[in-house]
């Protein structure tokens, strides 16, 4: 393996997390919608839309940034775990903010919501040219009020 700056070379892996990590933060963290020029090629494929009603490419995550970014204006994604293997990252993340908006046709409730989800992302040439991702969707929507609690946690004891 060849050495640089005293690191063994690991093939572009190590920048390929970065890329992944400043992306997430300045998108979902910052709410700096022009991230998605910069980290997503124009010919990104989101294979797992955030939202149904997303557009196809890029624009599909500035929607789902800006929509979760009026709903919870201090909206944060935390990567808890981030492993890089060739051009793909994968990153295990908890997000949360404070529901101060209408999101999904439900009234601003004032409570701090978490989503914790899973993304895998191919790099190609420093930009994100793809990404595979399962979010908790039914979490989402119960801290929401939009579906129903699980009945064991409902049920009385």
């Amino acid at each position: 393996m060849a050495e640089r700056s005293g690191r063994a070379d690991d093939g572009g892996m190590t920048n390929n997390k970065q890329i992944v990590e400043q992306f997430i933060t300045a998108l979902f963290t910052n709410g700096d919608l022009t991230a998605v020029d910069r980290y997503l090629d124009p010919h990104f494929i989101n294979h797992d839309p955030p939202l149904p009603s997303s557009p196809d490419g890029p624009e599909g995550m500035r929607q789902a940034a800006e929509i979760f970014r009026n709903a919870f204006p201090d909206w944060r994604s935390d990567q808890q775990h981030m492993i890089a293997e060739g051009d793909l990252v994968a990153e295990h993340f908890v997000a949360h903010g404070t529901h101060r908006g209408s999101v999904m046709g439900e009234s601003p409730t004032g409570h701090e919501v978490v989503l914790r989800g899973v993304n895998i992302f191919r790099i190609t040439n420093g930009k994100i040219t793809e990404r595979w991702g399962r979010l908790d969707d039914l979490g989402l929507l119960q801290q929401l009020g939009l579906a129903a609690q699980s009945m064991a946690a409902t049920a009385p004891a």
